[in-house]
Order: structure tokens, then C-alpha cells, then sequence
């Protein structure tokens, strides 16, 4: 399952790795970490489980769930999602490389959408990323949400 999105994909960034130079001397080289993932070879992507948590001032209910609505036409791996006049919850599955991927894309998802869907200019106040063993782990012993049904816009 393979899908793109508009803006900066992290698909392309597969042989960069971001290294923290603020602790090293001045002239001291980044250290060689030898062969990096996708120079050569692809690293294999998975599933996670996105919970994004947005909150902000008042706007009508009926604006807020036909932005909604629109926002799970636009990204169609959205699972269900609950609003109230002032904060909503999103919940969906992400393909990415790793959690760093997968946090990234949900934090940008909102931000992306908000000019084509008419999302509410809310912030994104919470955001929880669980690969897919541990959510059906979590699921299976009773904690955390169970599976996202119904699917779809529906009122808290």
C-alpha cells in the first residue's frame, strides 16, 4: 500500500540522517555511521496508528463536520474521527519508515489540509503514534480505543 501526498514526502529523504552537532567541538567532523538505509537498499515500511488531538476556538458544528468529512476524502487512510465545537480527534493508519516518519506526516496532516478542506484554524494540542503490534496488543488486553467503529464523522 503505497501513496503519495502533496508536499515534502519522506520517501525521498531515505539517505539522509539528521545528526545533532550542537555538543561538538568546533572542527571536528560528524562521525561516519557507515552504510545508511536506502543507499542501495529500501528500508521496508510499516503501519502505525495515528491518534491526532486538535483544539481551538468555537466554530459551527455543521462547518466543523463537513471539514471533517472533506478532510477523510482527501486522506483516505482516515479511520474515524470525533469533534465538538472546539476540539476534535482524528484517528487513521500511517505507512512510514519508522515513528520519526509517521510523527512528522501526522503533524504536517492538519496544516496541509486546513486551506482544501476549510478546517478550522485549531491547534494540534496531542498526538500519539503506536505501531501496529502494539495497538492490537492494547486492544486485545482491553486498553487504549478499541477499533475505530463506526468508521467515520461523528459528534463526541
Amino acid at each position: 500500500m503505497r501513496r503519495g501526498r502533496p508536499g515534502a514526502s519522506p520517501r525521498g529523504t531515505a539517505g539522509r540522517t539528521l545528526t545533532s552537532v550542537g555538543d561538538m567541538p568546533v572542527g571536528q567532523s560528524v562521525p561516519d555511521r557507515g552504510p545508511q538505509p536506502g543507499a542501495g537498499e529500501r528500508e521496508a515500511s510499516r503501519l502505525w496508528h495515528v491518534t491526532l488531538n486538535l483544539s481551538g476556538a468555537e466554530a459551527p458544528l455543521p462547518e466543523v463536520k463537513r471539514a471533517l468529512e472533506q478532510l477523510a476524502h482527501d486522506h483516505p487512510f482516515l479511520l474515524t474521527s470525533r469533534y465538538a465545537a472546539d476540539h476534535a480527534e482524528i484517528r487513521y493508519w500511517e505507512e512510514a519508515r519508522d515513528l520519526h516518519d509517521a510523527a512528522a506526516i501526522a503533524l504536517r496532516l492538519w496544516g496541509e489540509h486546513k486551506a482544501t478542506a476549510k478546517l478550522p484554524p485549531w491547534e494540534i494540542v496531542g498526538l500519539e503514534v503506536i505501531d501496529r503490534e502494539t495497538y492490537h496488543l492494547r486492544v486485545s488486553e482491553g486498553y487504549g480505543p478499541p477499533p475505530a467503529t463506526p468508521v467515520g464523522v461523528h459528534p463526541y
